[in-house]
């Protein structure tokens, strides 16, 4: 099972190419797209939930062109697009209901199927409630449970936990990974800890490419040897910044604790420190950016 993106590229009338020279193979498991907001991500999406076409390359699902068939992949694909909307006078069944509907999936079946999910995603006991008044995590619970309607063997989730508090964000990542199985899912954010919780495989994305493809532990390699803690006045942290790759900090009434990303030791007071793949994601973003004129 394979969805293959072949030098996609996507062009927008009046902004240029939002995505370009796009190549990739997804296979089964968690691969986590990680790019900041403008990077291209939501465009991929769209173009592998078959929403827009791509002005430049293809995607091929199992062999088959989407571009001529795109009902090849519609009918096995589950998509959460980052602007979910609900209708906030129906309730959750009744929401599961349309959509299933709208799916063109036997009635009976899809009522099984709507209340086995319910329970899924935690949701069982709140099915007769109107949406409108369900927090943004159990909305994007809901928003899973639709997405898994015809059982998709590629699952497609985009900036699924924006907005959420600590604790639905945790519960979001752990039923992704749990659906994982021998299904093929993209997830696209740009909170380094979504992926690094669930994802197998991550894809990071700047300025509409990718620049790099590799595994956590692959990333973290990237980076190891070349990550200090260094601790500083609060008054001379932009001057820090100045000079290096300037990562998480931790505020110590007057004094700062910085974590920086550099070849060599960026003061006499640095000590070497474990890599994080926000680590390596910062520095990746940074050797993308285009050189200063």
């Amino acid at each position: 099972m394979q969805l293959v993106l072949e030098s996609l590229g996507k062009r927008y009338p009046g902004r240029g190419w939002a995505l370009s020279e796009f190549t990739l193979t997804l296979e089964p498991g968690v691969t986590g797209l990680l790019g900041p907001n403008g990077a291209g991500k939501s465009t991929l999406m769209r173009i592998l939930a078959t929403v827009t076409r791509p002005s430049a390359g293809r995607v091929l699902w199992e062999g088959r062109d989407l571009s001529r068939e795109p009902d090849a992949l519609r009918e096995t694909l589950g998509y959460l697009p980052q602007d979910f909307g609900i209708y906030p006078q129906l309730s959750a069944l009744e929401f599961m209901d349309y959509i299933a509907a709208a799916k063109g999936l036997e009635p009976r079946a899809a009522r099984k199927r709507t209340l086995e999910l319910l329970e899924l995603v935690n949701l069982g006991e709140a099915r007769n409630r109107p949406l409108g008044g369900f927090s943004g995590g159990m909305r994007q619970r809901v928003g899973i449970a639709q997405a898994l309607l015809n059982d998709p063997r590629v699952l497609i989730v985009d900036e699924p936990t924006a907005g959420l508090d600590p604790e639905e964000r945790v519960r979001f990542r752990n039923l992704l990974g749990e659906l994982s199985g021998d299904r093929i899912v993209l997830l696209s954010t740009h909170i380094v800890s979504d992926v690094e919780a669930t994802a197998t495989r991550i894809v990071v994305m700047g300025l509409g490419r990718m620049i790099a493809d590799s595994s956590p532990e692959g990333l973290l390699e990237q980076v190891r040897g070349r990550v200090w803690e260094l601790e500083t006045d609060a008054s001379e942290l932009d001057a820090l910044r100045t000079r290096h790759l300037v990562g998480a900090t931790l505020r110590r009434g007057p004094r700062v604790l910085a974590r920086v990303v550099s070849e060599t030791a960026p003061g006499a007071a640095a000590r070497p420190a474990e890599p994080s793949l926000e680590d390596a994601y910062l520095l990746l973003q940074r050797a993308a950016q285009p050189a200063a004129a």
